[in-house]
């Protein structure tokens, strides 16, 4: 494995399972020193463990928690180099907007668009004062279309994630601060695990439009924020990074 993030300092956000935990070891095997949040203690402290890095519990919808985060990985590392701001949710009660509540509606803001919101403004001051650093925002491959089987709030969550990721990627470019949107498509994680397990027909509904076949694995998705946290992406910054299988750009699928 290329070491491309030796010396540099990576704080994962929902890092004890699913895609954060994969990037963990990804990141770690290429260099990074990781700190990683979660709301589970017994996750992040064996994500942290198993990579030798750091674990510091997070509510992310907490603005003093996720500015104590940022400050506790640069007051034990030396610098906040890469920020994953992957911590989210989907929860069942998330539906058509004929049937889910404000307070569904709610959380699932506070918890996948404001606490991207809390942890760019935290990160990005570190950032600055290094003149560099690379932010990478979980959105959605449901960011740039739309589905019959809805989930209105999580849907409407990752365009403003990737709508923020833009904006921001354009005012901090020229202090070296690159700031991109990675827009999976549906991964094999415990919250599909669990659609399937719920609802095969609406989890197999999903399945058929992805021409590649099948949902992506959590390692392939680590890849993709290993690119991005890495000097391999340095002209990107404000992009929607597609990995998606094909999904977005099909009309018709293979039989």
């Amino acid at each position: 494995m290329a070491e491309r993030l030796t010396g540099r300092v990576a704080v994962i956000t929902g890092g004890g399972s699913g895609i954060g935990l994969a990037s963990a070891r990804r990141l770690a095997s290429e260099g990074a020193k990781v700190v990683v949040a979660d709301v589970d203690p017994d996750a992040g402290k064996a994500a942290a463990d198993e990579v030798g890095g750091e674990f510091v519990a997070t509510d992310v919808t907490s603005e003093t928690e996720v500015e104590a985060l940022f400050q506790t990985a640069a007051d034990r590392f030396g610098s906040v180099d890469i920020a994953f701001n992957n911590a989210g949710i989907s929860p069942p009660e998330d539906d058509s907007i004929l049937t889910t509540g404000i307070e569904a509606w709610q959380k699932v803001q506070q918890v996948n668009l404001t606490s991207v919101y809390l942890c760019c403004k935290y990160a990005i001051p570190h950032m600055r004062r290094q003149g560099k650093g690379s932010i990478i925002n979980t959105a959605s491959f449901v960011a740039v279309m739309g589905a019959a089987t809805s989930q209105i709030s999580y849907t409407a969550s990752k365009g403003g994630v990737l709508s923020m990721s833009r904006e921001l990627g354009v005012q901090f470019a020229r202090e070296g601060i690159r700031v991109n949107a990675l827009c999976p498509g549906p991964v094999n994680t415990p919250l599909l695990k669990e659609l399937f397990a719920k609802d095969p027909e609406r989890a197999a509904r999903r399945l058929v439009h992805v021409p590649m076949g099948r949902f992506a694995e959590p390692e392939e998705i680590a890849a993709a924020v290993a690119f991005l946290a890495s000097d391999d992406s340095s002209f990107m910054t404000a992009s929607q990074f597609l990995v998606d299988g094909g999904i977005s750009g099909a009309y018709v699928t293979p039989l």
